[in-house]
């Protein structure tokens, strides 16, 4: 049996989340929800993870720093990783490139006060990648990326330059029948996320739904898409990492922490399967690229 790491990911949106991503910055009570993440969502899963023992990372937006201040400092005293995710969860495809590093600079900032130092971990929001996004993470020397999705299991490079060919239809086919074009490996390590194992698309209630369903059952998404891809890791794969995206906005309520306890102790009964942050995870890949290779077959 190979290196089975499972790797907790929490987006701390909160308010910034409404304010950038879900349509409700005109909305007190979908404001009112962001402030319920923070001052109660947060605590909760605090409360859990010193329960089970367990390190998580948390990609905290610059606005949820300063709104909840003693909350996030709480996760930083328990030994948690905090990592850059914008400043009010803006989408990064919508700033200049000035916008964009403003906003880092200031997050860093942000996240070495609390802790001390500066972050080594990016998350994009929206996990979206402007045309600077590559070439801003290289200069603001950070370790690692965690915002796309071209390995389900397995950390990469990040690349710069990567290119394609937009359909035209007021052009000839000639013009866009290109294959895509792979850029220049990076020395930052990416470490994959996936919509398939994120809380936000199926369970949070948006009045404005643009991309996820909204109210689906929890019991149903642990059993048959969180379980199921850990399942398909540890007993296909034998080795590699599950990144697992959650939200104090969703996993803090209350109906959710039985259910992620129920999944932690889940993973917990699976020898060499464990929990460890996402810098431990880029350490280790940056030491041996083939930790995480698959031990079989299966990809």
């Amino acid at each position: 049996m190979g290196t089975v790491d499972v790797a907790i990911g929490v987006d701390a949106d909160c308010v910034a989340g409404w304010l950038g991503s879900y349509g409700g910055e005109d909305s007190p009570a979908d404001l009112s929800r962001g402030l319920s993440a923070g001052s109660e969502g947060i605590p909760r899963m605090l409360a859990l993870f010193e329960e089970q023992d367990i390190e998580t990372s948390w990609y905290v937006p610059g606005h949820t720093i300063e709104t909840f201040r003693d909350e996030i400092e709480a996760v930083a005293a328990d030994g948690h990783e905090l990592g850059v995710h914008g400043y009010s969860h803006e989408n990064p495809t919508d700033l200049s490139r000035e916008q964009e590093d403003e906003i880092l600079e200031v997050s860093i900032e942000l996240i070495e006060d609390v802790t001390g130092s500066e972050p080594v971990g990016h998350r994009a929001s929206w996990w979206e990648f402007s045309e600077n996004t590559p070439e801003l993470v290289q200069k603001h020397g950070f370790d690692y990326d965690s915002s796309l999705m071209e390995r389900q299991f397995e950390p990469g490079w990040m690349r710069e330059g990567d290119s394609w060919e937009k359909i035209d239809y007021d052009e000839s086919p000639e013009s866009w029948m290109e294959p895509y074009q792979y850029g220049e490996e990076t020395d930052v390590v990416e470490i994959p996320i996936s919509w398939y194992r994120d809380d936000i698309p199926p369970m949070l209630f948006i009045k404005q739904p643009v991309y996820h369903a909204g109210y689906k059952d929890p019991e149903m998404m642990y059993e048959q898409y969180y379980k199921r891809q850990f399942d398909y890791l540890y007993n296909r794969r034998g080795s590699g990492v599950y990144t697992f995206t959650i939200h104090p906005d969703l996993h803090g309520l209350p109906h959710m922490i039985p259910l992620f306890e129920e999944f932690i102790q889940y993973v917990k009964s699976h020898e060499n399967a464990q929990f460890v942050t996402l810098e431990t995870v880029a350490e280790r890949f940056r030491d041996d690229p083939s930790v995480y290779e698959s031990e079989s077959n299966y990809v």
